[in-house]
């Protein structure tokens, strides 16, 4: 299982692929969806920029999972994966716009990209306890995997570098990017449709 989970941490950029090409494809958006589908989307962004803030562009590594330091603040004081809370909101956000194949769609994504997650965080909670031991042990213990506790975790002997908003912005651009051409596509696709252009 380890060799698996390395390979869809390798390559997790690449796995949303085929469900945007289904979202386009099958688009059939309305003004309400594209609005609340798109706010949902935004909120996934914003988690994932706070979480890339405070992490740094460590996150962003296609290689073997590593880190520099066990980071507790910001989001992570919240959740122990705000990155992929991000990712599965966003993707949700995403399939909620385009309202394709709905509601069949958006649950078979969700329910892949949580099953894609958890090999990862397996893969990456093995590291993180070899390096950090008990300070991450108590992190594991206090914060939950997916589903945000309601007060910030704290741990006084974990010390934490500074979040930096011009660094995460940097580091998320290529997202910021992908993001907005999806958007884009969607809209485009749903206004040349009502239009009777396609």
């Amino acid at each position: 299982m380890s060799s698996i989970a390395a390979n869809i941490f390798k390559y997790r950029s690449y796995t949303p692929i085929p469900f945007v090409i289904l979202m386009l494809v099958f688009e059939n958006a309305n003004p309400i969806s594209l609005v609340v589908g798109f706010l949902i989307a935004v909120v996934g962004e914003l988690i994932r920029f706070w979480g890339v803030s405070w992490a740094g562009s460590e996150t962003r590594t296609t290689g073997g999972v590593g880190g520099s330091n066990l980071i507790i603040s910001g989001p992570f004081a919240y959740v122990r994966n705000p990155l992929y809370v991000g990712n599965i909101l966003m993707y949700f956000g995403l399939g909620v716009m385009s309202l394709a194949l709905f509601p069949y769609l958006q649950i078979v994504a969700i329910t892949f990209f949580i099953l894609q997650y958890q090999l990862i965080v397996g893969e990456e909670e093995s590291f993180l306890k070899t390096k950090f031991g008990d300070q991450y042990k108590r992190f594991l213990e206090n914060v939950p995997k997916f589903f945000p506790r309601l007060t910030p975790y704290k741990d006084e002997k974990n010390i934490q570098p500074k979040v930096s908003y011009a660094k995460g912005f940097k580091s998320e651009i290529r997202t910021l990017q992908a993001f907005s051409i999806v958007v884009v596509l969607i809209i485009i696709k749903w206004y040349l449709r009502v239009n009777n252009i396609l």
